[in-house]
């Protein structure tokens, strides 16, 4: 084994430790693959993908049905706003900077929804190329791990409840990934929050990958839709924390939520390592400008409405 996989193991057991946290796991992470690289490649594709929908399913065993209802109801007069909102400024932006019509379609779709699963659905619906849709996760993905720090540490300075960030979060950072996390890290009133209305927000997937389908139609296409059902599951598991017949003791509930942080924390530390050079260098900063005006401008415009209305 070479010294690098043996190091990876190592940063394993310190990410999983009293001193680990989310957090650190994605800092570890880019650090890791900006100076030696990835030792494990294989494993920042569907094995990281998967262990984090599993993650996020089972956190819901961790909720009360009732209370993530109530907690999320809210947020769903945001999330119009915000899903047009991104799309007509995501256009004005990507014409202004000259960049490319299927790139600017899917930063835009990936910032109003869902991140990396938006445009991964709505890529195949209106035929972009492989280039293409790595430019646009790229630029996603840069930009969620920077909101994975930065958006708790905003919320303490700015004092938001738990109820106000958990509906910042969930309507300003786009991939679930992330809303999961900088959620978990400032509370478990704030993820059930998020995780409510991310879960509103992802179901735009659908109809936007369908009409773009036709927009960009070219005959004789057929558009596959990724539909997040881990999401559903979490709210499946919240269900059955809520209604499991007495006899289930609370400890078996609490021990897969614990397992489910641990689960998530690994995971981010995967999705760390599969940044690289080579990745940012072929983002380009014209569509990296692009995500990040867009990004900034819903995250300040939807910080103003959740601190006025909420």
């Amino acid at each position: 084994m070479s010294w690098q996989k043996a190091l990876f193991f190592v940063l394993i057991v310190f990410i999983l430790s009293p001193w680990g946290s989310p957090a650190a796991a994605l800092a570890l992470g880019l650090f890791v693959a900006l100076t030696i690289g990835n030792p494990f490649p294989e494993l920042s594709g569907k094995p990281a993908k998967y262990l984090l929908q599993a993650s996020v399913a089972m956190l819901g065993f961790g909720m009360n049905l009732g209370a993530v209802y109530q907690a999320g109801k809210s947020g769903i007069f945001f999330i119009l706003g915000v899903v047009f909102g991104a799309l007509f400024l995501g256009y004005a932006i990507g014409k202004l900077l000259k960049i490319p019509a299927r790139v600017s379609t899917l930063i835009s779709s990936g910032t109003a929804i869902c991140g990396g699963s938006a445009i991964a659905a709505i890529g195949p619906a209106i035929k972009a190329e492989n280039d293409e849709m790595s430019v646009s996760l790229g630029t996603i993905f840069v930009l969620n791990s920077i909101a994975l720090v930065a958006f708790p540490m905003i919320g303490h300075f700015l004092g938001l409840t738990q109820n106000q960030f958990g509906l910042w979060a969930a309507v300003a950072i786009q991939d679930t990934s992330s809303v999961v996390g900088a959620s978990t890290v400032y509370g478990p009133e704030a993820l059930a929050v998020a995780a409510t209305v991310k879960l509103a927000r992802a179901l735009w997937i659908a109809p936007l990958a369908i009409v773009l389908a036709f927009v960009y139609h070219e005959g004789g296409s057929k558009t596959k839709i990724a539909i997040p059902w881990f999401i559903f599951l979490f709210v499946a598991a919240a269900a059955i924390r809520t209604y499991a017949p007495l006899f289930v003791f609370p400890s078996v509930f609490d021990s897969l939520v614990n397992l489910a942080k641990a689960g998530f924390t690994v995971t981010l530390f995967l999705i760390g390592l599969s940044l690289s050079r080579k990745m940012l260098k072929r983002v380009g900063w014209r569509p990296f400008l692009q995500g990040t005006l867009l990004w900034v401008i819903i995250a300040s415009v939807s910080l103003w409405a959740v601190l006025t209305f909420s």
